[in-house]
């Protein structure tokens, strides 16, 4: 009998092995490397300023694809972006910058979302507005966001644009960023999150140290809170366009690790 016992035993571990070896084999079959990444950019610019992370990341053989925000709302723009999640072949990492944040915060919840990169951006938490997080630290003297006009537009002071927004980027730059931005709707920035997609899937942000357009301690204050992955730059609110070499390698990084 105990012979008997030790056989059933011995084949019941058996067959657990040999069943957790295929289990292993499916689960490795079914994993997908992430491959596609969307980015986002915020108020007082457009999508052209994702060139450079957009060219790293393209010949790294990652496909991208960049979001031109209506910056009408809230809900618009996070329309447009799933428009572009949904249209990826599979998984993606979900990047946004300044606004973008916001945006992603809620497009996030898109199940082809993987991932979640902030690039000085917003980052609210559920009931939570862009606005109230902007307020929650003075403003540097070189911000230059103005009141909505009588169109609820806000516009950025165009005397305080390169220093305030993109201080290390040429003037020629900045004034063709100037030119090229979305007018910026501020109901958007009073809209609050529903349900903040940070709080479901694996996030990581990076700090503009020297930001002048959101204060670099509302940066850290938002991603400690929400238990990022945090990098920090030396850099202007446009970190992404003056150091995307940084901004890219944390994208890739994110990328690499839900992959895994």
């Amino acid at each position: 009998m105990k012979t008997l016992k030790n056989t059933l035993k011995g084949g019941i571990l058996t067959l657990l092995i040999a069943l957790s070896a295929v289990t292993g084999l499916v689960s490795k079959a079914n994993a997908q490397t992430v491959k596609n990444v969307v980015l986002v950019h915020g108020a007082f610019a457009d999508g052209s300023g994702w060139k450079a992370v957009y060219t790293i990341l393209t010949k790294k053989g990652y496909n991208v694809t960049v979001v031109q925000n209506p910056l009408t709302s809230l809900e618009d723009d996070v329309a447009a972006t799933n428009t572009a999640i949904d249209a990826q072949d599979g998984p993606c990492i979900l990047v946004g910058h300044s606004w973008g944040g916001a945006v992603i915060t809620e497009a996030g919840n898109n199940p082809k979302v993987a991932a979640l990169v902030y690039v000085a951006a917003f980052q609210p938490d559920k009931g939570e507005t862009a606005l109230q997080l902007f307020q929650t630290a003075p403003p540097a003297p070189e911000n230059g966001v103005l009141p909505p006009n009588d169109k609820g537009i806000v516009y950025y002071d165009k005397a305080k644009y390169h220093e305030g927004f993109c201080a290390d980027l040429s003037q020629e730059q900045a004034d063709f960023m100037y030119a090229s931005q979305g007018a910026f709707y501020a109901k958007g920035f009073v809209t609050p999150i529903t349900d903040p997609a940070w709080r479901h899937k694996p996030t990581y942000a990076c700090i503009a140290t020297e930001d002048k357009s959101i204060n670099p301690i509302i940066e850290r204050n938002m991603y400690t809170r929400s238990n990022s992955k945090i990098t920090e730059i030396k850099g202007s609110h446009v970190i992404y366009m003056s150091h995307p070499d940084a901004v890219a390698k944390v994208i890739l990084q994110a990328a690499t690790d839900v992959s895994k």
